[in-house]
């Protein structure tokens, strides 16, 4: 498998990269990049029943749609994105969890417990969600994506994917809204060090 790591922290580049990536390659990926302030939503999602428009202009936090499927996210510089691409396996199933066994055994191997939810997302004990993830499954090729939730900022998120003018009569999928929790806040919380709390992000960057 061959690892990318993106010199861009655009999400219009970033999610552009994926497409091409998915398109264009033949090889098996994983991509990995940290966007700018940003909303990034699914590909048969609304904007405005998702996002607080006025405060993401107001903060100069972007709104993008992806690729895939899935709920509306939020990145900033504290948000490690990852994504899969693979060639598909005749007889093996494209919507099972296996693409999210890397990501568990890195997290378990630095002491955090996480656990796959229902929807391929990833939570710690207590329920809070650090990863949800999303996919996009081609002819040939199948694409696996998520994010890991490290020093996000919690305030911005919650702002900005708190719409204020939902649009009920819109033919769209919905967010599903879940407690996040931060990983460096969980290792503070169990009282390890924060210079091992830094290690783990910089292991992926």
């Amino acid at each position: 498998m061959t690892i990318i790591f993106s010199p861009s922290t655009s999400p219009s580049f970033n999610l552009a990269a994926e497409d091409y990536l998915f398109a264009e390659r033949q090889d098996d990926l994983l991509f990995l990049y940290m966007n700018e302030p940003s909303v990034i939503i699914g590909c048969n999602q609304a904007i405005q029943n998702e996002v607080n428009l006025d405060y993401c202009t107001e903060n100069n936090i972007q709104v993008v749609r992806r690729l895939s499927g899935g709920g509306a996210v939020y990145h900033d510089s504290g948000n490690l994105n990852y994504c899969f691409i693979s060639n598909k396996i005749v007889g093996k199933s494209t919507l099972n969890t296996d693409f999210l066994l890397p990501i568990v055994a890195v997290l378990k191997e630095m002491k955090i417990p996480v656990e796959i939810g229902k929807r391929k997302d990833l939570w710690l004990p207590g329920g809070f969600k650090i990863s949800g993830t999303a996919s996009y499954i081609g002819k040939k090729r199948e694409l696996h994506h998520g994010t890991i939730l490290y020093n996000t900022d919690l305030y911005k998120l919650k702002q900005a994917l708190s719409s204020k003018q939902p649009n009920t009569q819109v033919k769209a999928i919905p967010s599903v809204p879940s407690p996040v929790k931060n990983i460096y806040d969980y290792l503070t919380e169990q009282f390890l060090p924060h210079m091992q709390a830094d290690l783990f992000f910089k292991s992926f960057t």
